[in-house]
């Protein structure tokens, strides 16, 4: 007969997904795992097989978190001012409690650029996708942009969102803020 868990998986998730989020994937050992998360390496590979499989799991949890964010901006109908809505309510978090991690997803985008990892970038990959489409679709309400104004302004707020993310590790609130008022002015 198998054990019973005695923890909440969810909430180690939690932890582990906050301990890779400020450290990275590679500066992230089992001991300090073992140590955020109150359980030892035993359980982890019981529950998740391996710290990659831990760490898919932790990019699922926050796909979860910011699907709240996507699901606003999807159902928004004011097309470029919902964009710039999404890109403030996606770093506000950032500043509370001094907590500045950035972007958990562009961090592992950058992260793993140059690490054969085809799990985690197909990952990464299928969420920047979905956001360029909520991109376009917003960008599509102004009636008065051609379809290749749309792609480059679409290419352009990505990158601008990955740069913001970047940013939000160290910049200020209103360095921030400045950042994105002027992405929105040069539309």
């Amino acid at each position: 007969m198998a054990r019973k868990k005695q923890y909440d998986e969810a909430e180690v998730v939690e932890k582990a997904m906050n301990l890779f989020w400020r450290n990275g994937y590679t500066n992230t050992s089992m001991q300090m795992l073992e140590k955020e998360m109150g359980i030892n390496k035993f359980s982890i590979y019981a529950s998740f097989d391996s710290k990659h499989g831990l760490f898919l799991q932790c990019l699922e949890r926050y796909k979860t978190r910011v699907r709240v964010l996507l699901e606003k901006l999807k159902n928004a109908n004011k097309g470029i001012a919902d964009i710039k809505q999404f890109f403030y309510d996606s770093v506000s978090s950032n500043f509370k409690d001094d907590n500045v991690k950035g972007c958990f997803i562009t961090n592992t985008y950058n992260e793993f650029s140059e690490i054969e990892d085809q799990v985690i970038k197909e990952q990464v990959n299928s969420f920047m996708a979905e956001l360029k489409k909520l991109i376009i679709e917003k960008l599509k309400m102004d009636k008065t942009k051609d379809e290749d104004t749309i792609i480059r302004e679409a290419n352009y707020l990505l990158l601008a969102k990955h740069g913001l993310a970047a940013a939000s590790r160290v910049n200020t609130k209103q360095e921030i803020e400045d950042y994105i008022e002027m992405t929105f002015k040069n539309l």
